[in-house]
């Protein structure tokens, strides 16, 4: 069993709905993203989300885009993130789930990018640019190493599509919540009730919900739904970003503290 996977096993039998927060590493330094690791891990996290940033970032809306341009402009980099993560990952109760594009990962080698992620702590990846007709060897690959290669399922999926991708999935399914990129929503879509139904109905694997949610209120919705995990990323970089990075820092703590109190106090 892999660490996510033990990580929703322990929620399951607790009747626990993981909070899973997602930030952009780099932003606005890899020293503070180091410290925010901590925070999130110590506020309610149970899984977090590090985005390695990226030129070409086709699945992010605008608050996380801006802030992988600032990682960037600052010398962010693959093994600087690694780096970081190795001194910190050991340190950390909340798996860590690594969000990259797939050019990265072909540029340096599958085998030897599981090699560095693996040796640096990461528990899953979330790779959104690489369909599923082709994921079957990262798959593999990573599955080898103890990684879990977490799939998306979008709003326009057909069930046989769904099922497809609910058998591949490792750790859990990434259910995407609306028709686009990441982003603050003011409400979620009712389609994802329907979508968290149809994906029950096919596997028994956990169902994260991402993309969108960015109030505590958003986050009890989706459980009450019947997610197993509430996805929350633009509305923690926006946080993150503003002020001081001590009050980023105090700020994104609160927020996830608000979010894991919702999420374990149901409507």
């Amino acid at each position: 069993m892999t660490a996510i996977s033990r990580c929703f096993e322990s929620l399951r039998q607790n009747q626990g709905c993981a909070l899973i927060p997602f930030i952009t590493a780099g932003d606005p330094d890899l020293e503070t993203t180091a410290k925010a690791l901590q925070v999130l891990d110590r506020s309610g996290a149970d899984i977090i989300e590090l985005g390695v940033p990226y030129s070409d970032p086709l699945a992010d809306g605008p608050v996380i885009q801006a802030a992988a341009t600032r990682a960037l402009q600052r010398g962010t980099t693959l093994e600087r993130v690694l780096e970081m993560l190795k001194s910190i990952s050991p340190n950390l109760r909340s798996p860590i789930i690594l969000f990259t594009y797939y050019n990265p990962i072909v540029h340096r080698g599958i085998d030897k990018f599981l090699q560095q992620v693996q040796e640096a702590g990461v528990a899953g990846l979330v790779v959104p640019d690489l369909p599923l007709e082709e994921s079957a060897g990262l798959i593999k690959s990573a599955a080898e190493v103890g990684i879990d290669l977490i799939l998306l399922v979008a709003p326009t999926s057909d069930h046989e599509r769904i099922k497809a991708i609910a058998r591949a999935s490792g750790g859990f399914i990434y259910l995407v919540s609306v028709t686009g990129v990441t982003g603050m929503r003011t409400q979620i879509q009712g389609r994802v009730f329907d979508l968290l139904q149809e994906i029950r109905h096919v596997t028994d694997k956990p169902i994260g919900v991402g993309f969108g949610i960015s109030e505590p209120e958003q986050a009890r919705q989706v459980r009450e739904w019947g997610a197993d995990a509430a996805i929350v990323g633009s509305a923690v970089v926006k946080r993150l970003a503003e002020g001081t990075p001590e009050q980023g820092l105090e700020a994104i703590g609160q927020f996830c503290q608000s979010l894991k109190t919702a999420l374990n106090n149901p409507i």
